[in-house]
């Protein structure tokens, strides 16, 4: 019996010892006030957040993280609560990180690779976006000219990180990071439909393809390139002949889609209401504002006779039907994308792109970036 022991515990202390010749990458340092809390240390896959490890910290904060090194670049994170310190490793480097509880997520300080350096700057930068979206959309300015501004803001920022983070260094982590940044739990880079930004996508993607052909970031991100290649590449424009059938009472074109339960919506059925035509993509770092915006509209007069009949041109099904869940107004998707018909047939040239529509199924106006929104919606009801 203490044979078969000693060869148990012989076996144990090989395979541990043995797991502790494996390459590995540190992460240490302190945590001020937050003893008792637990830290985590978590890596962020394609596929989501997976734990790796996780301490409970004493009272001087002090933790320290060992983890098999990636065989290419990849990013981690750490955790207290719902506070988060993103960071990459790319060798056996050791990351060292101090930090307070209270402002763990934006006050740390992190040493061990430039990458992080930046990473950091990137995260300040998108929380001080954020912040300046959130003020707009509780400042009560008409929607018009809130998303005038919301969009001029967001394209000063995309230049910003641009110039200064993504085509100055390609084949940096931190440059791949700044691509998956998110506004109101959207991308700010669009992969899929914006030209522009499909071209920052692509700049990474072939220095990564360049460096780490084998990883799975780099497969991903080639695969997300070619479908936003695809997405925007300007079609053929063809003489177009609107069918007698699509046009009812010579006002509006009828636009029957199917919403997220898959049931047939016709915008001509809506004949009675006001109408808030909106061509949209949720996938656009700006719809989450929009939206925000649009619903304070809706609530406010939905019991007065205004709908909304949001068409979307996402082109991911599933990402579309989970956006549109919570939304209290009639949500469509084109499944053309941006190469959809009623996309032509009402002269829809960018996103968001909105009309109104009376009561009587006559197209009212189409919706400039200087329209006091919630006035001309007044004026129909």
């Amino acid at each position: 019996m203490k044979r078969n022991a000693y060869i148990a515990a012989a076996l144990l202390f090989a395979g541990f010892t043995a797991c502790n010749n494996e390459p590995a990458f540190k992460v240490q340092g302190e945590v001020t006030d937050a003893a008792d809390k637990m830290l985590y240390l978590e890596q962020t896959g394609l596929d989501g957040i997976v734990a790796l490890d996780s301490v409970e910290l004493g009272s001087d904060g002090a933790f320290s993280f060992a983890a098999a090194r990636p065989e290419a670049p990849d990013f981690y994170r750490l955790r207290i609560d719902n506070k988060v310190i993103n960071f990459s490793v790319d060798s056996t480097e050791t990351v060292e990180v101090k930090a307070d509880y209270k402002n763990f997520a934006t006050e740390y300080n992190i040493q061990g690779s430039e990458n992080n350096q930046k990473i950091k700057e990137l995260v300040l930068l998108q929380t001080d976006l954020q912040e300046r979206v959130n003020r707009m959309a509780q400042s009560g300015i008409p929607v018009g000219i809130a998303q005038d501004s919301l969009t001029r803001m967001v394209d000063a920022y995309k230049d910003e990180v641009k110039r200064n983070y993504i085509f100055v260094a390609p084949n940096k982590p931190y440059a791949y990071f700044a691509l998956f940044q998110v506004l109101n739990g959207y991308m700010i880079f669009d992969p899929l439909n914006n030209k522009e930004d499909v071209k920052c996508f692509a700049a990474v993607a072939t220095s990564m393809n360049n460096l780490y052909p084998h990883a799975d970031r780099s497969r991903n991100l080639y695969n997300m390139v070619i479908k936003g290649m695809k997405n925007t590449r300007a079609p053929q424009v063809k003489p177009l002949d609107i069918p007698a059938d699509k046009i009812q009472e010579a006002s509006i074109i009828d636009i029957p889609l199917m919403d997220i339960k898959g049931t047939v919506r016709h915008l001509t059925d809506l004949k009675g209401k006001v109408v808030l035509i909106d061509f949209t993509a949720y996938g656009s770092a700006e719809s989450g504002a929009r939206n925000l915006l649009l619903r304070e509209i809706y609530d406010k007069y939905a019991s007065q006779g205004l709908e909304i009949y949001q068409v979307s041109l996402d082109t991911d099904e599933h990402f579309w039907k989970t956006a549109a869940d919570n939304l209290p107004w009639i949500c469509v998707r084109d499944p053309q994308g941006p190469y959809s018909t009623y996309v032509r047939l009402y002269g829809v040239t960018q996103l968001p792109t909105a009309f109104l529509v009376g009561r009587n199924n006559e197209l009212n106006m189409r919706i400039g970036p200087k329209t006091d929104l919630e006035e001309a919606i007044k004026k129909l009801l």
